[in-house]
């Protein structure tokens, strides 16, 4: 279902970003005292006394970007306008009213929706007896600080008061609580993440720019396919270690690498007409190192297609630079038109559900005795390595513990064979597992070395 929109909006450097994060209670938004930093509409669904609201960053009104994206920012902050149950119009009290508010101040009086004007930076009682002046505007005034958290509450209820009212007989379809699968969308810059998403969304939801580094936060962008709701998260492109020079760029990788720790799935996005970087190689080993489900997602393949060059050169390529992740689906897209998407989207959902399996542990023994027959493990400095017992302990992603004699004597050869026959035969046959060796005792060295102790 959807819920009511109440977007944030102000000139630059208002706080509104910080007063973002503040009441969802997480560092969502990228902070920063450079203006213009904020430029996609950030959402996320805030639930308050019972009522649940889509709360929207925006970017500053009056902003005149560097590069050129002032446009797609200002289209960005209309977007959120036009579907807004509640404008919070957020000022400074330390600067007080400027030329700049009053502008952003006579293009929401056009508004037909309420208006509550909120007064950050509001630290002490100093800036408290500042707060009035801004009864100029003509709305409801709400002193809070972002920074030192005060008047979190008060400003809730503010909005709750203005909110529409409930539709008492609209009862919240189950799908509305579950959690949605979240996607995150994953490459360098230019690679076509943003315009991939907009496909799915249906509409411009992020900002898609030959500019690179256009996109500095990760979004969220909800979409619904088939009647089921996603989460797509678009991530700012990556960048080689060296090459993060300012704080901007690093909390947009930061965030891009969190973006990967908290999805589902990953889908790592290549440019077709590019070769494989360095950055690209990088990102790979992250997700590897994280153990997402993923999907190789080779983008604009229209291009290729003119060319008629076959999927299977650059299926050969992929699986030839990351050899350790040969079990990873590939995916060939046009994100500008959304061909294959679905398809796409659908095989994510595949991965989720594998991810969560679980086999039974007689079920799991049966395939590792039969492997262990089939090809038994070399000698350990001329003992036999055995295996004793296995059992599934986790999941998401799927952890084995197999109890051994010795852990050390499986060498990573054979454990990639015990991988294989576990894929081939088990319903993970695309997500990354994890196996454990563990040591353990069998009956007859604990007899012989309790016949030790008592001699």
């Amino acid at each position: 279902m959807s819920y009511p929109h109440v977007a944030i909006v102000g000139r630059p450097n208002v706080g509104k970003s910080s007063l973002f994060n503040w009441l969802i209670g997480d560092r969502i938004s990228i902070v920063d005292s450079v203006a213009g930093v904020t430029r996609d509409r950030l959402t996320y669904l805030l639930e308050f006394d019972g009522r649940k609201v889509e709360l929207v960053d925006t970017g500053g009104i009056g902003i005149v970007d560097r590069d050129d994206l002032s446009a797609h920012i200002e289209n960005q902050i209309q977007i959120a306008l036009d579907s807004a149950a509640v404008v919070l119009f957020v000022v400074d009290v330390k600067e007080g009213m400027t030329p700049l508010d009053e502008r952003v101040a006579r293009r929401l009086r056009k508004l037909s929706v309420p208006v509550i004007c909120v007064v950050n930076k509001v630290d002490s009682e100093k800036e408290q007896a500042f707060v009035p002046d801004f009864h100029h505007f003509g709305w409801e005034l709400v002193p809070v600080s972002a920074q030192q958290k005060r008047g979190r509450s008060s400003l809730l209820q503010a909005v709750e008061e203005k909110l529409p009212e409930r539709d008492v007989f609209a009862a919240e379809s189950p799908k509305d609580h579950d959690h949605p699968m979240k996607i995150a969308i994953v490459g360098r810059r230019n690679v076509g993440k943003s315009t991939f998403i907009n496909a799915l969304a249906k509409e411009e939801r992020v900002i898609a720019s030959p500019v690179p580094g256009t996109t500095r936060d990760s979004i969220d962008v909800r979409f619904e396919m088939d009647g089921k709701t996603f989460i797509a998260v678009d991530t700012p492109g990556f960048r080689k270690r060296k090459s993060v020079k300012e704080d901007l760029e690093f909390y947009s990788s930061h965030r891009a690498e969190r973006s990967v720790r908290m999805a589902d799935v990953v889908l790592m996005f290549f440019d077709c007409s590019q070769q494989i970087s360095k950055v690209d190689q990088q990102l790979v080993h992250y997700i590897e190192r994280q153990r997402k489900p993923c999907i190789f997602v080779v983008n604009k393949w229209d291009l290729m297609m003119e060319h008629k060059m076959p999927t299977e050169r650059w299926g050969d390529y992929l699986r030839e630079m990351f050899a350790t992740m040969w079990y990873v689906p590939i995916a060939f897209v046009t994100g500008l038109t959304g061909k294959n998407s679905k398809m796409l989207i659908n095989h994510a959902q595949m991965l989720f559900h594998q991810a969560r399996e679980r086999v039974t542990t007689s079920k799991l023994n049966k395939l590792v005795a039969a492997a262990l027959e089939y090809n038994p493990p070399p000698l350990h400095y001329y003992r036999k390595p055995k295996i004793y017992y296995a059992a599934q302990s986790d999941a998401v992603p799927p952890e084995i513990v197999l109890f051994c004699n010795m852990p050390d004597a499986f060498s990573a050869g054979y454990q990639r064979y015990l991988l294989g026959v576990i894929r081939d035969e088990l319903r993970f046959g695309e997500i990354p597992i994890r196996l454990v060796f563990k040591k353990r005792e069998s009956r007859e060295e604990k007899e012989e070395a309790g016949a030790k102790t008592e001699a």
